[in-house]
């Protein structure tokens, strides 16, 4: 399926399953090549955000944010075929979604704090000084 049909899916799809493919999907094209542990570290931050109010108030509306998560720098002819790593996002994304919904001191936190991430190749101009974890290819920084 192309990434640009999946994403207009979602906004036909009732609530909580948009927001479960929206970050199944931020979550295969970011990291679908990463141990699972780095797989949900990528949709801990996007819930970080969703729940600080960043980049909008749904899980969909955060990693459709211009420029932030791969769903908008992914051209959307970007053909989703890998059917066992979209299944593994999905439900990567359901547990994450599911453990975000618990008081804060009871969810597992792989990166604290962690609001933004890239990979480990490069050193963005906002990740200096900022407190860093990094996980297979992706470092994860707390920069807000």
């Amino acid at each position: 399926m192309k990434l640009s049909m999946l994403l207009w899916l979602t906004t036909l799809m009732p609530q909580p399953v948009a927001n479960q493919a929206c970050l199944a999907t931020t979550v295969y094209l970011e990291a679908r090549s990463q141990p699972t542990i780095g797989q949900m570290a990528v949709a801990e931050v996007a819930m970080r955000r969703r729940e600080r109010g960043q980049w909008g108030s749904t899980v969909c509306q955060v990693v459709t944010a211009p420029h932030q998560f791969a769903t908008t720098t992914t051209p959307g002819s970007f053909e989703i075929d890998n059917a066992e790593a979209f299944h593994k996002a999905w439900e990567i994304a359901g547990r994450t979604i599911h453990d975000w919904q618990l008081p804060a001191n009871k969810r597992r936190m792989l990166v604290p704090r962690a609001d933004h991430f890239a990979t480990a190749a490069v050193a963005p101009a906002w990740s200096r000084n900022k407190p860093a974890i990094t996980i297979g290819d992706h470092t994860f920084y707390a920069v807000n």
